[in-house]
């Protein structure tokens, strides 16, 4: 059974969905692939491969042709988001999402077109698409220069999403990742929010890869101070000259409230508010992306040439929470986003990379204190 922060008693706020994760919300998928090759004793530029691409599919069975409400918020722009300008433009998304390393960008890229021309009907693919690609940094445990993930890889985490559990940790994109000088990678959770007789859902993803060791604050206890003797190589490295706090953040956030695309845009802002709760300060190395989408409202929100200039022009209609009545969801997303990094740090184990880079597991029974020896599972 898979240990999470809250198997250790992290005292964590809010209601979690049915599986604590993105997937709460009905009908998202997320789907991995995982390259994990080379036993770490290999020379400096030829490391062995500890990488992989990430899939979140907001509609798996018409994403292409049912756009979703979405919004982006820049933290901190050290870093890349494709599709974000497009999506600010018209306040939504038409692609799947890929998180993935820095330097795979480009496949991942190339991976989502070749999946769009590849769908039984391919009258639904679009004339141009603009894939949605994130990523983080995982050159200090990964060749990241190896050509490691390919296009073909893509396809495949995209054909792999599924409902349910997600895989947390060192799997997908968030294989070689490293979070408060530990083992980062994929974290997940949700919250469930009322509304009335309505009950809507708000789940976070993250590639957690960032922050500094001292700052590392748990449910709002600074337990960075308390670890600064804790192993912590890739602060202690010599041959490292990133500083402290380098690395990334990618943040994905859904929800099944229908939301005008402003206020996805003021979801995905909150996210900056649930990462600061885990302690970071933003480092300036540190490019931290969010985004946030909404499932509702199916066939609005439409962006297609009109191939009939003469037919009868017909208006789009948006159901969306008043934006008075958003607190809960605002509140939601900062939960989610704080425990899915929590997540990232808990599920994991220590990771030895290239050139014999080592990176230990957080120590989650030392931080909840010597009595707790095994989680209360």
């Amino acid at each position: 059974m898979t240990v999470r922060a809250r198997d250790w008693g992290f005292p964590l706020l809010g209601e979690p969905g049915r599986f604590n994760a993105i997937t709460d919300v009905e009908g998202v998928l997320v789907g991995y692939q995982t390259t994990i090759a080379g036993d770490g004793d290999l020379s400096v530029g030829q490391g062995p491969v500890r990488t992989g691409v990430t899939a979140i599919l907001p509609r798996p069975e018409n994403i292409l042709t049912q756009p979703c409400a979405a919004g982006v918020h820049s933290f901190n722009g050290n870093g890349e988001l494709t599709g974000a300008h497009w999506i600010n433009e018209r306040g939504a998304m038409s692609s799947p999402i890929l998180i993935t390393n820095t330097h795979a960008v480009g496949p991942c890229h190339r991976g989502v077109i070749n999946w769009a021309n590849s769908q039984p009907d391919r009258s639904i693919a679009p004339a141009w698409i603009f894939p949605v690609v994130g990523e983080t940094y995982d050159g200090y445990l990964n060749d990241i220069d190896g050509d490691h993930v390919s296009a073909e890889q893509a396809v495949a985490a995209l054909e792999s999403g599924k409902s349910g559990p997600v895989l947390e940790g060192s799997v997908g994109g968030g294989t070689g990742m490293v979070c408060y000088g530990f083992k980062g990678g994929n974290g997940t959770s949700s919250r469930v929010v009322r509304y009335g007789e309505t009950r809507y859902t708000v789940g976070a993803f993250v590639q957690a890869n960032f922050g500094k060791r001292s700052e590392l604050t748990v449910c709002g206890d600074p337990v960075g101070s308390r670890l600064v003797d804790y192993p912590n190589p890739i602060e202690s490295d010599p041959n490292w000259r990133q500083p402290p706090g380098s690395g990334s953040l990618i943040v994905v956030i859904a929800t099944d409230a229908p939301l005008l695309p402003g206020e996805c845009e003021a979801l995905a802002r909150r996210a900056t508010l649930g990462a600061g709760r885990t302690g970071t300060t933003g480092s300036h190395f540190s490019g931290d992306i969010f985004l946030a989408f909404s499932t509702a409202n199916p066939g609005q929100l439409q962006s297609t040439p009109p191939l009939d200039p003469d037919a009868d022009l017909v208006n789009e209609n948006l159901e969306f929470v008043p934006w008075g009545r958003m607190n809960p969801l605002f509140e939601a997303a900062v939960q989610s986003v704080e425990e899915a990094i929590l997540n990232a740090l808990v599920v994991n184990e220590d990771m030895t990379g290239r050139d014999g880079r080592h990176i230990p597991a957080f120590p989650a029974g030392h931080v909840r204190g010597a009595a707790i020896q095994t989680p209360a599972v």
